[in-house]
């Protein structure tokens, strides 16, 4: 278990009831509101509107997209920005990809010509939550998803708890700037590791993880001191140049030779320079966040006036890339706000080769949105908390079931979205700007 023995004596029972408690508040809020015409209370913001939320929970339980006549807006936001304002252009019908040909959604995370071959069968992986963030349980339904997917889910900074240790296959470990975790042997274990650099939703701040949080058995994990307020600082003190950077990847290579390396970068306005140069470090994959995602933790000023926003990220650094002729050997995941499987292709399409989903998964799990991240027993769910008995609302199995079905639903619908563009690979849709267009009534 992951904190104190209090509660040992009636693990059983409790987690059946809370389990139950927790359940019931989903069908509650899911199914009252069709009958009623009236939406849960307090559900979402607009990035995340309540449509978004009841149609990722649906999405949740059945592994497909809601049915059309429960009239649920499954595709955007209403943010008035970013990918809420992008659609497609469809081809017409008689141009589809016919219905019976197979659509590749698979995508490769190294294309160097180095290192161990590595493809996924859906162009998405998990995204960097750490221990201390979220709970065990929330970590473990990731990962468990994940293998399900034959994925990644990544640790974030904080090292990962021994339960995690046989689903290692399927685990990226994150490095970050304040080294919390970071050992040898989770080095060795990572078929990924993954290099955090800046954090979209707080570029320039580094990663914090307040008192309340840092319970025994995260500062245990951590080695720091329980209930005193973690900071990670921006940026590496150690990196000033590729040639520093180069050497933290050199020193990742001595210890996991065959490993995948990710380079996690914020949007700054040379985000172009930053790849290049992480290129001839020897990444193998940049992953660039945008200023959209993160918890409620994260800072409002920081998130809305930090940095460039991901959708013009990423097409300046697919561009440059492409200009350097070295795209082909760089793999580009996108990440921060990523919430659909229509975000999803419009990253791609605008240059990117796959996301990185954080939020997505957690909604699945029946985050509302009340950005109370920050406090240790703040999250209603047991999601984004370290408190124990909370942190019982969430069964692993219960939510790697949840987060499977939504990557099922998720891969149909980009199945559907490759189909009315006349393509047969998700591949082919990388850097397509052509096929997106803006709404009606957006500018």
């Amino acid at each position: 278990m992951t904190t104190s023995d209090k509660y040992q004596d009636k693990t059983p029972e409790l987690i059946e009831k809370l389990t139950q408690r927790h359940t019931h508040a989903l069908h509650k809020g899911l199914h009252n509101w069709p009958r009623s015409g009236r939406r849960p209370p307090a559900l979402g913001d607009y990035r995340w509107t309540a449509d978004l939320i009841l149609s990722t929970w649906l999405q949740a339980e059945t592994g497909a997209p809601p049915a059309p006549e429960l009239g649920l807006e499954h595709k955007i936001g209403a943010s008035g920005g970013g990918f809420d304002v992008l659609d497609f252009q469809w081809l017409p019908e008689d141009r589809w990809t016919p219905a019976g040909v197979e659509i590749d959604t698979s995508i490769s995370l190294n294309r160097r010509g180095f290192d161990r071959a590595i493809e996924i069968p859906f162009p998405a992986y998990g995204g960097g939550m750490s221990f201390g963030s979220v709970s065990e349980q929330v970590m473990l339904s990731r990962v468990r998803a994940a293998r399900n997917w034959r994925s990644f889910s990544s640790t974030g900074e904080g090292g990962y708890p021994d339960s995690l240790v046989p689903l290692r296959d399927h685990v990226i470990t994150q490095i970050a700037t304040g080294m919390f975790g970071v050992r040898e042997e989770t080095i060795q274990h990572a078929p990924i590791i993954e290099f955090k650099y800046a954090q979209g939703a707080k570029p320039g701040l580094g990663g914090h993880l307040l008192g309340d949080k840092a319970t025994m058995a995260v500062a245990k994990m951590r080695e720091a001191v329980p209930w005193v307020s973690l900071f990670s600082p921006f940026p590496f003190h150690s990196v000033y140049s590729v040639e520093d950077h180069k050497k933290h990847l050199d020193w990742v290579k001595t210890i996991n030779p065959g490993a995948l390396v990710i380079v996690k970068v914020s949007t700054p306005t040379d985000i172009d320079m930053v790849a290049v140069g992480s290129y001839y470090a020897g990444a193998h994959i940049v992953n660039i966040d945008g200023s959209y995602g993160g918890t409620g933790a994260a800072p409002e000023i920081a998130k809305k006036n930090i940095a460039m926003p991901v959708e013009f990220a990423i097409p300046k650094v697919h561009k440059y890339l492409l200009g350097e002729g070295i795209r082909d050997e760089m793999v580009i995941t996108a990440s921060g706000g990523v919430r659909t499987a229509y975000d999803i292709a419009k990253a791609i399409a605008l240059g990117a080769d796959g996301v990185a989903l954080g939020t997505a998964e957690l909604v699945a799990l029946g985050c509302t949105r009340c950005s109370n991240c920050e406090r240790g027993r703040g999250c209603p769910y047991g999601l984004t908390t370290t408190d124990y008995e909370l942190a019982q609302l969430v069964d692993p199995d219960w939510g790697e079931a949840r987060i499977t079905n939504m990557y099922r639903s998720f891969r149909l619908q980009l199945q559907d979205i490759l189909r009315r563009l006349g393509m047969r690979s998700v591949r082919e849709l990388r850097g397509r700007t052509d096929v997106l267009i803006y709404r009606k009534n957006s500018l």
